[in-house]
């Protein structure tokens, strides 16, 4: 009779910041100004990378693609969220929350692949500058972002599909921002071990795979800093590494702390907290990081701010 009395999950229903009804219109405004500020600032660069021929570099062409990622990114989550805000819930089939989820994967994957690729391009120009040309070659480079586009599509597959044959039953709410994976394990029932083995086995093939590729360009990056005599040639070979290494702390940072820990006692308040940070927070931070630290970047906007004055 207990099996018998199981309500089967077909559709969620989205439930975060509704228990607040007066903070709606202000989380709506205020995610929309983030979300505007990150299309235009992601766009922004794209566009500067491609008019301006100083930044025809692997670093900036694997950034435009890192810039492109970060829209997509925020916009699977984003409008979903001013959504529920402004509904005060948002009802999702179960192929939606499914489509969600891999899109979110997809993006979220390709972003990490792509800032340990861009660690090792910065391993090559401080550690084997006269090599850097040849080693970075416009072959090399492509292979590195087809190769990220693969492995995130492979890793979005396997973990949606996975996720997605467990049994949700009980509640169908969802006090969260959208379909992740977190809230949905709450809402298993019945066996998902080999699932959530095979959903656990691919997370470890993505942050802290990418997180290796990291650490190790980078100690071998400060090794080869700390070689340098001047305290000048230290400190100017240090700044080209400095945006790159301020976007891999913001979003690895927040990465670890939702899904490489124990989240058996954490509060769905904390998780969100969380989840809005690395999700609409740091997609709109990473292009002020690199216009604001990159010399070359501000360069390439004053010309261009320049250009259009003329008109």
């Amino acid at each position: 009779m207990a099996e018998a009395n199981i309500t089967l999950v077909t559709e969620f229903f989205l439930v975060a910041f509704t228990e607040c009804p007066e903070r709606a219109l202000p989380l709506f405004l205020l995610f929309l100004f983030i979300y505007l500020i990150t299309l235009l600032g992601n766009l922004g660069m794209i566009i500067l990378i491609r008019m301006d021929h100083r930044l025809h570099t692997p670093m900036y062409f694997l950034l435009s693609h890192l810039s492109f990622m970060d829209i997509c990114y925020s916009s699977v989550t984003v409008p979903q969220m001013m959504d529920v805000l402004l509904e005060h819930g948002a009802v999702l089939s179960y192929t939606r929350c499914a489509a969600q989820f891999f899109l979110f994967t997809f993006f979220g994957s390709i972003d990490c692949y792509l800032l340990a690729t861009m660690a090792y391009d910065r391993y090559v120009a401080v550690c084997q500058p006269l090599l850097y040309v040849t080693i970075m070659t416009q072959k090399t480079r492509l292979s590195f972002v087809v190769g990220a586009y693969i492995a995130g599509l492979f890793s979005a597959l396997v973990r949606t599909v996975s996720a997605f044959t467990l049994s949700f039953c009980g509640t169908n709410e969802i006090d969260f921002i959208f379909c992740d994976l977190p809230p949905l394990l709450k809402l298993t029932c019945g066996d998902s071990y080999t699932q959530e083995v095979v959903i656990i086995v691919f997370a470890i093939f993505v942050i802290p795979a990418c997180m290796v590729v990291i650490l190790v360009s980078y100690l071998f990056i400060i090794v080869a800093i700390l070689r340098i005599p001047s305290a000048g040639g230290r400190a100017k070979t240090f700044s080209t590494c400095a945006s790159h290494l301020t976007a891999v702390s913001l979003f690895f940072g927040t990465l670890i702390f939702m899904y490489l820990r124990d989240n058996s006692g954490q509060s769905s308040e904390e998780d969100r907290v969380v989840s809005v940070f690395y999700t609409t927070v740091i997609p709109m931070l990473n292009p002020l990081i690199y216009s604001l630290r990159n010399k070359e970047v501000k360069e390439a906007l004053r010309k261009i701010l320049n250009r259009i004055k003329l008109f």
